[in-house]
């Protein structure tokens, strides 16, 4: 359904002649831009749902936000990383805020685990929980901020490490938290920032926060931890349904319990309280545990956990001692005489392990697919919402009068179905608005017809040498993006030995030491998977080239994809055209979309996968992609880096 009535607020904001053309020092005036904005006023007018696919360079960001701030309502503002949501607050509000002739009431929130509680930094200063010099190096640094800052936010403190050890001991993660009983509640920054909240009419958020929110909240929509509010902005909202299926899901892992018996220990030891019947409590969960997590393996795999009930079967006594130990430990602390506050959250945590454990165990609700995943010493036993539409249709798009999706990746094939039966939105307005560059001009979109099919032993070779003569051509300068570890490492390996170029490869440091490497490494050509095929941005010419391996399909024996794929099939619908292709459609624009960042970008982009152009659902990537220039050619690209 198309946007009606066009009103004069965002129109009087983004024309031609319009206010923005006054403030802006590099006014540009967009079509689009004004589209959207009008797009977003009506549906918060009007108290609709609104769907926005905006191409890269709409100016997005300023289109739902200026809307937002005129509507006198209270609007969440959702992104899907906590860099977007740092822009918004510390960039986009301020330039907003020298031109508002009022006060813009705007805030942020982040998850409790990026905030400082102070009752455990002094708790810190007086007991022996700090090991080894870098965390005493690192809670020093902690302890000099304290004093400095009004948020509270880890991400103002520069000098401490991203990895650091030092900052999870006095983190305010709900875990340990006593509430109004701790004696630094009112200063408490968790607290600050409710309050904040309460006080704003735009609370800027990530995808994660909002829905934990919203699964915490009941019937009443009580139990939350944003206040009321009128509307959602979600930004990035192609990855809603993974996030939201992480949070209407059930997890367990060993980390838990170990964690539940490594917090109850250092509480009874700062309390002095306990007692060695206690310690034997804790040791034997702790043994239970080991034993229990271990029945599932060593080797690290993400598989489908099948035949429950047998496997509890065989296993009846571990499960068993799994959950006594948790009820043990649950009902000692409750029986505690004079017990300190913090018993009452791990009373809690106690209580929660054991029915999450019994869910993962004995649940027989179909709406969930129960698998298991081991990553290092890691085992993690989960249960995934297999559709979430149902649960987003009643929390969210039935609860709320306005939510606004907005992405540069929405579209699959000119229209919105596949998102809207995905997210469970059955009624809303809905806009394109094309990216603000000449496509044609900026971009080369080229597809080698002789390399063999990609499931082709043959494949990885072929594409290796096919790789290395691009390279050639773009002179480095280029993220190679693969749809798996396994391709990235045949392919670099051979590749980084045969060309002049510095080579990164994910994998050897942080996401973000490679991504500030590569920008300043002049001809560098940087080889990854699939964390940098969104929320990467370089413009100008140090990326000039973004070569795919693959049509990016999700692995269809992944345990959530397959029971998504069954699902579909069971209500006798084509998982390959209803999902796969979709999904796949997507995600190619998203690792496209690195390419042309700006009006001054040039580049080539390499699909070494042809079934695109000799399948018949090629033409539904074809369909979901900017209008880019096209080429089987390698001689076309020789000629576009040459000119």
């Amino acid at each position: 359904m198309s946007t009606p009535t066009r009103t004069a607020g965002a129109r009087q904001f983004f024309a031609r002649h319009g206010t923005l053309s006054k403030w802006h020092p590099s006014y540009e005036f967009r079509p689009g831009q004004v589209e959207m904005a009008e797009a977003v006023e009506s549906a918060l007018t009007d108290k609709r749902h609104l769907i926005v696919e905006a191409g890269t360079g709409t100016g997005k960001t300023l289109a739902y936000l200026v809307p937002a701030l005129l509507s006198g309502k209270r609007i969440v503002v959702s992104t899907g990383t906590k860099n977007l949501q740092e822009q918004l607050f510390f960039k986009d509000v301020p330039f907003l805020q020298q031109h508002f002739p009022r006060p813009l009431k705007v805030c942020y929130m982040k998850g409790r685990g990026n905030y400082l509680c102070r009752q455990k930094l002094y708790d810190a200063e007086k007991e022996p929980i700090l090991t080894g010099l870098e965390e005493l190096a690192d809670f020093q640094i902690i302890r000099a901020w304290e004093p400095t800052t009004e948020i509270g936010d880890r991400a103002e403190i520069k000098k401490l490490p991203e990895s650091s050890t030092a900052w999870a001991k006095v983190d305010a993660r709900s875990e340990m938290c006593t509430g109004q009983k701790c004696p630094n509640f009112e200063r408490c920054f968790i607290t600050l920032m409710h309050q904040r909240a309460i006080e704003s009419d735009i609370i800027i958020v990530n995808h994660h926060l909002f829905f934990a929110d919203l699964a915490l909240r009941d019937e009443k929509n009580e139990g939350g931890i944003l206040p009321e509010y009128h509307a959602v902005v979600f930004d990035e909202a192609h990855e809603i349904e993974d996030v939201a299926g992480q949070y209407f899901g059930v997890s367990v892992s060993n980390y838990r319990v170990q964690e539940l018996r490594r917090d109850t220990a250092a509480i009874m030891r700062q309390k002095d309280s306990g007692g060695e019947e206690l310690d034997r409590v804790l040791q034997r969960l702790d043994d239970l545990s080991t034993s229990f997590f271990a029945l599932f393996g060593d080797a690290d795999r993400r598989i489908a956990f099948t035949g429950r009930d047998s496997f509890r079967e065989a296993n009846e006594d571990a499960y068993s001692d799994l959950l006594g130990a948790l009820e043990l430990i649950r009902t000692h602390l409750e029986l505690m005489k004079n017990p300190p506050d913090e018993i009452g959250p791990l009373v809690r945590r106690a209580a929660e392990l054991h029915d999450a454990v019994r869910f993962m165990m004995e649940s027989d609700d179909d709406r969930y697919v129960f698998w298991i995943e081991k990553r290092g010493r890691g085992c993690f036993l989960q249960a995934t919402p297999i559709d979430i539409s149902g649960f987003l249709a009643e929390r969210l798009f039935n609860s709320v009068e306005t939510i606004v999706l907005t992405s540069a990746t929405l579209a699959v094939a000119g229209g919105f179905d596949f998102a809207q039966k995905r997210l469970g939105l059955a009624s809303s307005r809905s806009l394109i608005v094309p990216g603000h560059f000449d496509y044609q001009k900026q971009s080369l979109l080229y597809v080698p017809q002789h390399l063999p099919d990609p499931r082709s032993p043959a494949f990885a070779k072929a594409a290796a040498d096919e790789v290395i003569k691009i390279l050639q051509h773009s002179r480095g300068r280029a993220f190679v993006l693969f749809t798996s570890y396994q391709q990235m490492r045949i392919v670099y390996d051979k590749v980084s030995l045969e060309i002049e170029y510095p080579t990164l490869l994910q994998g050897t440091g942080p996401r973000s030491a490679l991504l500030e490497e590569f920008r300043s490494t002049p001809n560098c050509v940087l080889f990854a998977t699939s964390s940098f095929w969104q929320g990467v941005d370089v413009p100008g010419e140090q990326l000039s080239c973004v070569i795919i391996d693959k049509l990016p399909f999700a692995v269809p024996n992944d345990p959530v994809v397959n029971a998504r794929i069954e699902d579909i099939r069971r209500a006798g619908g084509n998982p390959f055209y209803d999902y796969q292709i979709p999904q796949a459609a997507i995600a190619l624009k998203q690792g496209f979309g690195r390419l042309i960042r700006a009006k001054t970008d040039r580049g080539v982009l390499v699909l070494l996968d042809n079934r695109i152009t000799k399948q018949r659902y090629g033409q539904v990537f074809f369909d979901s992609l900017p209008d880019y220039g096209f080429t089987t050619r390698l001689e076309d690209v020789e000629r576009f880096f040459d000119v």
